[in-house]
C-alpha cells in the first residue's frame, strides 16, 4: 500500500467518523429541540449527512452506484424542506384584523386567518 492509499483511506476514515458525530448530535438536537423550525433543520441536514455517508461510501468501494440514489435523496430533502417551512410560516401567521363597514372603532372588527 503506498503512502497516498494510506492517507487517502486515513481521511475516508475520519470523514466517516465525522459523519457519524454529527448524525449523533443531530438526533440529540431532535430529541431537545425547543421548536419545530428546530427539528425540521435537523431532519433536513440529517438527509444532507445521509447523502455524504453515501458518498463516503462510493468513494471507499471506488464505486458510482449511489451517485442517482444521492440526488433522488437531495431531491426529496430539498422538496421536504420547502413543505415543512411552507406548513410552519402559515401555522405561525398571525390573525389579521379587517374592519368592518361603519365600525366606530378599530376593535369592532372582525379576525380572519391568513390564506391555507
Amino acid at each position: 500500500m503506498s503512502v497516498f492509499e494510506q492517507i487517502d483511506r486515513i481521511l475516508l476514515t475520519a470523514a466517516v467518523v465525522l459523519v457519524l458525530v454529527a448524525g449523533l448530535l443531530l438526533l440529540v438536537r431532535i430529541w431537545r429541540g425547543p421548536s419545530m423550525l428546530d427539528r425540521a433543520i435537523s431532519l433536513d441536514v440529517i438527509a444532507a449527512l445521509i447523502i455524504a455517508g453515501l458518498g463516503a461510501k462510493s468513494a471507499v468501494a471506488l464505486d458510482s452506484f449511489y451517485f442517482p440514489i444521492m440526488l433522488v435523496l437531495a431531491f426529496l430533502g430539498f422538496t421536504g424542506s420547502v413543505g415543512i417551512a411552507r406548513f410552519i410560516a402559515v401555522r405561525d401567521r398571525p390573525a389579521v384584523t379587517v374592519p368592518t363597514r361603519g365600525a366606530p372603532g378599530p376593535d369592532t372588527g372582525e379576525t380572519k386567518e391568513g390564506p391555507q
